[in-house]
């Protein structure tokens, strides 16, 4: 069965104290396209989930959101060095100049240098291996929904299909008769030189035959969105040179119809990995 392209996962992470969230969205495109939001310090991970993500993926645009939701607090240092400093200067100006030291914690923790906030940050590789986890959960919710998606699609492209098999037994038909009323009114020679001019067997057998390989695409999982974008450009081309060929309203309607079928294949082959 074929896959769709669009897609969202998501899964908590936490390790410790550390707590955070993995968001990953996919939508259509031509190649495999990754963009990455991650916190700081965490980009020296983005081969490493770029690996995951082919491992899953073969085509799309997808975006993978990692965001650190909670952390230790901010770590209070204090600065024994700076305090006996601090101290003993203190002591030498009181016995130097004999003031009283009176001096107290308060304005001990109030002088510079003494106690220092030191942001905590959560380090890229302690948390990969919580991080590696999350991210394969996360694959999980994404490829699901892309796998609906295909199923979607492909009710939707064999029913284009379907009715493109219609169209093609209308076309037959309507030749059948042009050839027939043709036959009675003209010579063996003008009849012989407009068969030849609107003979398009080999374009409706072409036609037939590119609908059975649209057919057989739809039950493959891997790389048929490129292929059926291929096929129907074929069955374009081929839809084209009918119309050329045979100048008859009910047929032209016919091809008309054909086109607008196609072009809905083809469009929808943009949704296809």
């Amino acid at each position: 069965m074929i896959t769709g392209m669009t897609g969202f996962g998501a899964c908590e992470v936490s390790l410790g104290k550390v707590k955070g969230i993995v968001e990953i969205k996919t939508v259509n495109h031509r190649y495999l396209d990754v963009a990455f939001y991650l916190p700081v310090g965490f980009s020296s991970l983005e081969d490493k989930i770029q690996k995951i993500i082919a491992s899953h993926i073969n085509r799309g645009r997808i975006t993978v959101s990692v965001k650190i939701t909670e952390r230790p607090h901010t770590n209070i240092v204090l600065n024994q060095e700076a305090v006996k400093q601090y101290l003993d200067f203190a002591k030498s100006i009181g016995q130097k100049h004999h003031i009283k030291n009176d001096i107290t914690v308060a304005d001990i923790m109030r002088l510079p240098g003494v106690v220092e906030a030191k942001e905590v940050f959560v380090q890229a590789g302690e948390l990969w291996p919580a991080l590696e986890k999350s991210l394969h959960k996360a694959m999980i919710g994404v490829v699901t929904m892309r796998r609906r998606e295909g199923k979607a699609l492909s009710t939707d492209v064999n029913d284009q299909l379907k009715r493109m098999m219609a169209q093609i037994k209308v076309i037959k038909g309507r030749i059948s008769t042009l050839l027939k009323d043709s036959k009675a009114k003209m010579t063996p020679e003008e009849f012989s030189s407009y068969q030849k001019s609107n003979d398009i067997n080999e374009e409706l057998a072409r036609l037939a035959h590119y609908i059975d390989e649209a057919r057989m695409l739809l039950k493959q999982t891997d790389g048929s969105g490129k292929k059926l974008d291929f096929i129907a450009q074929e069955m374009q081309r081929e839809t084209n040179t009918i119309g050329s060929k045979v100048q008859d309203k009910e047929v032209a309607a016919a091809v008309i119809a054909l086109k607008s079928k196609v072009e809905k294949i083809r469009e929808q082959s943009n949704n296809v990995e």
